[in-house]
Formats: C-alpha cells, structure tokens, sequence
C-alpha cells in the first residue's frame, strides 16, 4: 500500500534523505535533497522505487570535534540555503549584497500586483542593481517566468554580465549583429522571444516595424527599459529631426508595451525631468495611463506618484541608514560604497607660436566664410555656420583632429534648407544633454563646403599635421605631466576626448612616455560595443596585480576614450580619476564622464578630475567661465546637479563663436559678459538656468520618495542579514575550511581579500566537486585556484560569494561530512562539540536546529504552495529539564566563544551524552519557537508586501514538525571561575 507524503515530510529514497515538495501527487513524488537546491529536484515514483518516511538522526556522541565546529556547520548549512522562508524568495541565490537603500525599489515592487515603477536614481547609485533584484524577485515567486530588457546596444553586453554575474539570469543578447544566428536555430513558425525567456534586447533594433511586431506578440511578462529618457520626447518637439523620429518609433513601442496592464515594465532613467514636463508627463504615461494627468500639488497627488517612482540623488543615500534615523541597532548603520571626496582641478595651457598662429589663420577663414555666406542666403549661413563651428572645435582639440577636419567635406553642405542644415549639423558639432544616442558622434566632422575653400583649408590641414607631438603641441605637453602625476599617486586614469583622431593620436603619442610599466589602450566609436569592453578588459589583465595605494610601483593603465563610454558604462572598478583632455559644451557630458568612476563600488575615498582647457585660445576660457563656472555654482548651492537647458547651452556656444569671429585674439581678455550685443543675450541665458535650477530644487522636493521610511527597510535588512550572513562570513567560511580539509592556502593580505589555494591534500570527494565548477578538469596538485571578492571571474576561478558553485561545493562537503561520520579524511565540521571557557558562568547548550515551512504565497495566478527552510541557534542554560532558554543574540554569540582550558575525553562524553539524552524534552520548547519564528514570517511578509487586502489574502506560513537538530554544542565554564559551574 503506497503512503501518501504531506509537503514538507521527509522521506528516504535512493540512499538519501529528501523533502517532499507540493508538487507532488500520489502516483509521483517531487522531492528535493534535504538542504539540497533547487538544481537538484527529482521525481520518484514510489510504485518502482522504494520511498519510505524518514526521521532526521540525531547526532551521534562518538562524534565530537573543536569549539569551531558550530560555526563552519551553520554557514556550511546557511550557504546551501535556496529556499529561505523569508519574503525575498530570491535573496539566497544572488551574488550581490544590497545595499539598504537599494531595496526600496524591491519593497514598492512587492505592494503592487502588477510592477509598475520608474526608478530614477541619480547616475552611479546602482539603478541596475535594483531593477535585477525586482526581476529575479518576480521570477523566483513565479509572478513572472519571461525577462525582457530594453537597453543600448553599447550596454547590452554589461547587461548581459551584471544578469549572469550577480543574479544567475543567463539571457541572449537580440542585437542586429545576433538576430540571424539566432532565428536560425528556430523552428518553423517560431519566435525567438518564446524560445529565449530572458533576452537583453537593442531598443533601436526592435524598434523597427520589422521586428516591433514580432516582440510586441510574444513579449514576457517583465520588461525592463533602461535610459527610458530616450523613448519619450516633449510634445512640442519639432518632429522633422532625426532625433524626434527615433524618439517616436521607440515611445509607440513602449506605449504598446505597456497597454498590456497585467505587464511587469520597469523604467530607469537617470534624467526623468530634463526641465520638458510634458516628456515627463509621457514617460509617466507608461508606468500608469492616470499618471500622466496627476495633479501633483496636493499631498495625495504626490503620494499616489510615490507609490511608482523613485528618484534620489547621492546625499540622499550616502548615509541611508544611520545612528540619526533613530535605529535602535547601530549594527545596521552603513555607508554605502561612494568615494567620500571628488577632487576636481582645471589646469590651463598655452599654445605654442605656430599652433597660435595657425589657430589665428583659422578664425580668420572662419570670419571670411561666415560674413560671404550671410550674404547668399539663410541656407548657406546655416551650412556655414556649422562647419565653422566643427572647425574650430577640432582645432581646439588635436592637430590630428584638425588635420582630418580641415580635408573633410561638411555633412551639412548637402542640405537643401536652413532647417536640414541645422539637424545634420547639431549632432556632430554640440553636445546635447538629451542625444539619444552617442554612437558615430565622435567623428571629426567636416569643415570643407566647396572646391573653392578647399585649397586654402588643405593649406591649413598640411599646417596642422607638422604640429604634431609635444614640441609644438602644448595640450599634449600638459596632458603628458598630469598623468605622470596621477601615475605617481598610483591612479588609473581616463582621458576623454571628442573626436576619435584625437584619442588615435593620444594613444600614439603616450606610448612609452609615461614609464615602462604603464599600460595604454584607446576605445572609441570604431569598435563595436562589444570589442570596447573587451579592450578594457584585455587592458585591466595586462595591469593584474596592480595594488591601490600611492607610489605604488606596479603596472598602472591609462584609458584614452571619447563620449562613446561617456553613459552607461561601469568603469569604477578599473578606473579611479578622469582627465578632460576636450571641454565638452555641455557641462552633463563631464557628469556623465565623471560618473563611469564615481559611482556604486568604487574603492578609492577619493576620485580625482582634471579639466584641460587653454587660457588663450579663446574658445575654451569662455566656455569653462560661462557654462561650467554657472554649473558648479548651481551643484554648490544646491547639492545637485542640474543640466542646462540644450537651448540655453546652444545660445552660449553661438555667442562664444560669434564673439571669437568678430573680435578674435584680441578680444580674448576681455570679459563676455561685458561685450557690447551680447548682455541681453547672456542675461536671459542667466534667467534660463536658474529658472530650470529652481524647477529641479521643487521637483526633487515633490518627487521625493517618501512612501517608505528607513526604519522599515532597516527590519528586513536585519532579517536578511540575519538569515543569510554577509560576504565577510562566506571568506571566513572559505579559508577556514579548506586550511581544515588540508589545502595549502595563500592569503597574501593586501586589503583585496583575494586569497589562492591549492588542493593537493584535500580529499579527492572535494577535489572532485570543486574540477566540476572550475571548467571541468582535474585539479592538479600544483595547481593554484584563485577566490576573488569580485563576482566578476575568469574561468578557473572562484567567486567570494555565496552563490559561486565552488563555494557552494566547499559548503555541501562540509555539510556532508559533518552529517556521515564515515567520511574518510578531514571532516572540518562536527555535530556535537564540548568546550570549557570563561564565556560563560555556568553550563550552557547551543543548538543548530534547520526549520521547515510550508508557505502558501498569493499570486496573480493563484496561490502558490512552497517548501522553504530555516536555521536557528537555540541556546539554555543549566539543565535540559530545568532549561532557561537565552534569547538569540545571545545564543549567537556563543560562537565566537574559545576554549580557555582543555577538556578531559570522558567528560566531554558525559556532558554531550547528556544534553543529547535531554532532546526529546526540548521538544515543546522546539515546537514553540517554529510556531513562533512561523508567526514572525508571516508579519514578515505581510509588513513586506503591505498595500490592500489582496496581496496577502491566503498568505500562511505552517511550520513542519518535527525540526531538525543538527548540531548540539556544551559550553562549560572554567571550573574555578563561579561556583555555579558545580551545577554541571
């Protein structure tokens, strides 16, 4: 007669111990390995297999170890945990330890039935982090089985390698470059997006009707958009430039989209409100339809948008949890990984004679030009007027660049209006907060229109090219002496420029001017975005072993780069300081610069950036005093960093160029605002700026996000930390055990944590599991396995992380050995132990004991049934039959307790007999806290998941009885230290 399993149960099959899982039916039983995976869930079939009901064995007293063994076996146990019973079903399997501040985003999630949220953080605070948590929350709750994200293709690798690294999402990239690989494994009738249930998809590239309508059929559940900004524009945005078209096609994608109201659709953006409300009002269009219309004055207004949108700026979370929130646990009080200081420097330089003058020979051109096209006509005024603009930018950059300018035809000479001439001309030529795209924006642009200009400016080109190195150029002089000098304080610098020939010439130039063993690459708009990443890579390899620290004299790397890794891009553990060697005219692309270093995870306290600009070439001087000096100033005042107006940045950079063709080097002392013609112009730019400084001081007021307080996420924070441990323990636990299972390990102390080991000696059962996850070879004796602090690893190396296969292969060992007294070799953790030291007074018993729970989660599809575990460190003073039970902090910190005296063999028998003759008469006691623990996991997810009645209505947590003991640990005290000790 087959026996029908309840959830939860154990049974005994196939050797081993299992737990029955709600999928289960009479006729076959889903069970997963007692302490076991996800991964290794199996089907039995009771009717061919033998299954019976098993009880969890006790520990055995023959099986004693040291005063450690408690503390491996927890974490060995901890670190097997996939299925905690806590509300954040997915926190146990990341390798990534959120930041309190990053898990708001994550509680708004859960108190909406249908996610809906525009995350808005300010650049470097971690907005990836969030969205991965919200989507691998999703998906281990079984409210969405299907990921889509939205992004660039420059970030769509990095997407790929966060979701992989940290979150365990393996996704396909969909790019131009990967679709007909990928529709060729199809079958017929197929779409990619039902075979592939992650993908990482190119916005531009699914935008087209082409593909649009395919995607939008078969879209998943969840979709992620990152720089959303670029999907809406204002509804007064002319719609003839190609800016606003792109614009068009990706908002009628994600307004089709996000029609589908039971949709999962996060948004991220750094930039929600550039100072357009009605692109705001659209971007919110597509989070909620009655967004868009919210009336945001009134306190309700405000608290129904805070309930979908969340935007804070660095002061808001560099403290996020401190002694000043009121939080009765100075435990939980953090800093979070921002460098503490950005120490910023402008540096000036001179040209030499012979760039002055052929700078001085240009503007002369420039003026001749501008003046001859006025007189034909708006459209030859426009044209001209752009490829001036384009010429002296690239003077002011390189020769190299000036060189390829000066013998290049305009883009804008094919224009057949003013207007067309405008939108061909703005991109190459400005550097608009709000480009949609920065791919093919760091070509040199072209200044030549016609044949008859083209003698004199290949004149000019041919004077630009014998200008080139440091002798006759200056900039590159200056730049030369600022790296040495960052070299020597040991940073890893990024140059950035505007134009690709000025990074080729760069590169060229520095090459064995800055030491031997200084390593330099170039990336710009020439490599696919894949091959941009792999250069960084191959450069950061190439300067391995490099320790932060000033003076350092191991290998540095220098990154010379234009605006194409000026978004997007995660730089901060590579790079630590930024050189401007160009000005941008736009003080938000020098943000954008400074943000890929100073950001989430960045080791150095301090990031240094150096702005280049020369004094007196008088284009850089005006636009440093007029755009950037205002823009500081604003950032002072305010603490934010507010972006100028692209219509005010325009008229800026037309009143500098004007003011350098009508008075040129002469004119260069003298003050622009004092210039006769351009006072009023630059008095309505003034009131431009600081009306859009003011808008963004209120709107960050309104906006702020105030529907969840730090105190409520300090109490999940607690729990989680509580329940799962923190990085430091998972090293500790590393080292510790395989010093133990006999591994030679190197830990060289040089503040990384990093440390090497070799397994030689270990036991073969380990080397064995280890080969599996460190590529699938053997393990040589000699050979030496690096573990990193960083999830990101090569292959053949281990990641200090919970989630890395190799540290979870270190802990399934140790767990294993500790449950089979007759593993052969070294078994580092034990089920019983008897200690004597002067922590304790008088005897005292610390018990291991794993809970399970049977959950049943609400969902949109139903209720969802679930298995889940727990463990808890129990602790008693005196007797089991007279116990007094101590609470959990202090049950916890029975672990760091050492041994001050030995203990004689057969007391140690007797004391551990007796504490495990006295189990069953704990078991009330045992029942009582899972009941307990069971009601503080249900107000857990409750308090959690807090919004209307709907969310939770059939939400239960039911402890499954009986729970397991699996270690059981006496403390006596030193016997002339109190006579209480004479009760033992």
């Amino acid at each position: 007669m087959s026996l029908t399993y309840t959830a939860g149960s154990l049974v005994a099959a196939r050797g081993r111990e299992w737990v029955v899982l709600p999928e289960s039916a009479p006729d076959m039983l889903v069970l997963r390995p007692l302490g076991g995976s996800e991964d290794d869930i199996a089907a039995v079939f009771p009717s061919f297999e033998e299954v019976r009901p098993a009880e969890f064995a006790a520990p055995s007293p023959a099986d004693l170890g040291d005063q450690r063994a408690a503390g491996l076996l927890r974490t060995a146990l901890r670190i097997g945990f996939r299925s905690g019973a806590g509300p954040f079903r997915s926190l146990a399997s990341i390798a990534v330890e959120p930041r309190a501040y990053q898990l708001v985003p994550l509680l708004m999630a859960l108190r909406q039935r249908t996610v809906r949220l525009l995350i808005s953080d300010d650049v470097g605070i971690g907005k990836t982090v969030e969205a991965g948590l919200i989507a691998k929350e999703l998906l281990a709750q079984g409210e969405a089985t299907r990921l889509a994200v939205l992004c660039s293709p420059a970030l769509a690798e990095q997407w790929q390698g966060e979701l992989r690294e940290k979150f365990g999402i393996d996704a396909e990239l969909v790019l131009a470059s990967t679709v007909t690989r990928l529709e060729r494994g199809l079958e017929l009738g197929q779409s990619l997006f039902d075979k592939h249930p992650y993908t990482i998809i190119s916005t531009d590239f699914i935008k087209s009707t082409r593909h649009r309508e395919d995607f939008i059929r078969h879209c998943p559940d969840l979709v992620i958009v990152d720089e959303a900004h670029t999907c809406v524009a204002a509804d007064d945005t002319a719609q003839g430039g190609t800016s606003s078209a792109a614009n068009q096609l990706r908002y009628e994608l994600l307004r089709r989209i996000s029609a589908q109201t039971d949709r999962h659709l996060l948004l991220l953006t750094a930039t929600p409100h550039s100072g357009k409300e009605s692109a705001f009002r659209n971007l919110l269009g597509l989070v909620r339809p009655e967004l868009a219309t919210l009336d945001l004055e009134p306190a309700t207004g405000r608290a129904k948008l805070a309930e979908h949108f969340v935007a804070r700026k660095r002061a808001d979370v560099r403290d996020y949890l401190t002694k000043e929130d009121g939080l009765a646990d100075d435990s939980l009080a953090e800093r979070t990984a921002f460098p503490s200081d950005r120490w910023t420097k402008d540096e000036p330089y001179k040209l030499t004679p012979a760039y002055r003058a052929l700078l001085d020979d240009a503007i002369a051109y420039a003026r001749d030009r501008v003046t001859a096209a006025g007189e034909q006509g708006k459209r030859e005024a426009r044209i001209a007027w752009w490829s001036v603009i384009a010429l002296l930018r690239s003077m002011v950059s390189s020769p190299a660049a000036a060189a390829q300018t000066l013998k290049t035809r305009s883009e804008s000479a094919t224009a057949r209006t003013a207007q067309e001439a405008d939108a061909l001309g703005a991109p190459v030529a400005a550097d608009s907060a709000e480009n949609d795209r920065l791919e093919g924006m760091d070509v040199a642009p072209g200044a030549a229109e016609s044949e008859e200009a083209g003698a004199r400016l290949l004149e000019l080109s041919r004077r630009a090219a014998q200008l080139v190195g440091p002798s006759e150029d200056a900039k590159l002089k200056a730049l030369t002496r600022h790296l040495k000098g960052l070299i020597a304080d040991g940073y890893h610098p990024i140059v950035f420029c505007r134009y690709i020939p000025t990074a080729e010439y760069l590169a060229t130039q520095l090459e064995g001017k800055l030491g031997k063993k200084t390593k330099i690459a170039a990336v710009t708009g020439t490599l696919s975005p894949q091959q941009r990443l792999e250069r960084i890579e191959q450069l950061a390899a190439e300067s391995a072993g490099s320790a932060e620290g000033a003076g350092d004299p191991a290998v540095r790397r220098v990154l010379i780069a234009t605006d194409c890794l000026s978004e997007g891009v995660n730089l901060q553990h590579y790079f630590d300081a930024v050189v401007h060697y160009d000005l941008a005219w736009n003080p938000t692309r020098h943000d954008q610069r400074e943000g890929r270093v100073d950001r989430y995870g960045q080791k150095r306290d301090q990031v240094r950036v150096i702005t280049m600009y020369g004094e007196d070439n008088g284009i850089d001087g005006k636009v440093l005093e007029v755009l950037f000096r205002k823009h500081r100033q604003i950032k002072k005042d305010l603490g934010i960093s507010v972006s100028v107006p692209d219509e005010t940045a325009s008229g800026v950079t037309d009143a500098v160029v004007e003011w350098l063709l009508l008075h040129g080097r002469q004119g260069s002392q003298e003050s622009l605002f004092d210039l006769d013609g351009h006072q009023e112009s630059f008095d309505r730019i003034e009131r431009e700026w600081n009306s859009a400084a003011e808008r963004e001081k209120t709107s960050r007021s309104k906006y702020a996000q105030r529907a969840i307080h730090p105190e409520e996420v300090a109490r999940e924070v607690a729990a989680v930390r509580a329940a799962l441990g923190g990085a430091d323990e998972v090293r500790d636990f590393a080292l510790e055990a395989l010093r133990d299972l006999d591994a030679l390990v190197r830990d060289p102390r040089d503040g990384t944590g990093d440390f090497t080991a070799q397994l030689g000696g270990a036991p073969a059962g380990l080397r064995d599991a280890l080969a599996a996850t460190l590529g699938g070879r053997l393990i040589e004796e000699d050979r030496e396995i690096p573990f990193r602090t960083t999830p990101a690893i090569a292959r053949g190396e281990a990641a200090l992380v919970r989630t890395d296969p190799a540290i979870g292969a270190i802990a399934s060992y140790v767990l294993d050995s500790a449950l089979d007294a007759n593993t052969p070799g070294p078994r580092p953790a034990r089920r019983c132990g008897v200690v004597t030291t002067d922590a304790v007074t008088i005897r005292t018993t610390l018990l291991l004991v794993r809970y399970r729970f049977h959950l049943t989660l609400p969902s949109r599809t139903g209720e969802r049934q679930l298995v889940a575990e727990d463990a808890r460190l129990l602790a008693y003073e005196g007797m089991p039959s007279r116990a007094r039970w101590l609470d959990d902090d202090a049950a916890a910190a029975l672990l760091a307790a050492r041994a001050t005296a030995n203990t004689h063999e057969q007391l140690a028998r007797n004391q551990i007999t007796r504490a495990l003759d006295g189990l069953p008469g704990l078991s009330a006691h045992l029942t009582e806290y899972g009941t307990r623990l069971a009601a503080e996991l249900d107000a857990s997810h409750r308090r959690v998941r807090k919004a209307n009645e709907e969310i939770v209505r059939g939400l239960k947590v039911v402890p499954q009885e009986p729970a397991d003991v699996l270690g059981v640990y006496v403390y006596l005290p030193q016997p002339a230290s109190t006579v209480s000790g004479a009760e033992a």
